[in-house]
């Protein structure tokens, strides 16, 4: 079976409905894996851990900068903070960062997106 494409996505963001067993359900489907909450919409997103999240890691974060105030950043489990470095660069484009669990990370998601927020996530799976 083909892998599906990279720019396969969902074209609006929508509320995360639930999440666990290593993936995510959203706009009545679901994903296995972690996702990209962009203003674009719903992203397959490579990183699986904190140390994959990095500047290419986001690099649909970046391509879209000039619609993203806040990103939340979901690391797994537990809080996880992000590199220095990396939060300066997210800063340098304007993009505020939050980390927190993913957990955490989700109803934030929703109720920042409901309120009509320039906000991104990005969401590490968890089992």
């Amino acid at each position: 079976m083909d892998e599906p494409s990279s720019d396969a996505h969902l074209p609006n963001p929508v509320p995360i409905e639930g999440y666990g067993r290593g993936g995510f359900r959203f706009g009545e489907m679901s994903h296995t894996g972690s996702i990209l909450c962009l203003p674009s919409g719903i992203w397959r997103w490579s990183a699986a851990t904190v140390a994959d999240i990095d500047v290419a890691s986001l690099d649909r974060v970046f391509a879209e900068s000039a619609r993203i105030d806040m990103l939340l950043v979901g690391t797994g489990r537990t809080l996880v903070p992000l590199p220095e470095a990396l939060r300066w660069r997210l800063r340098d484009v304007a993009i505020g960062v939050e980390c927190m669990a993913t957990g955490v990370a989700i109803p934030t998601w929703n109720l920042l997106l409901g309120e009509g927020r320039r906000v991104a996530a990005a969401l590490l799976a968890v089992d």
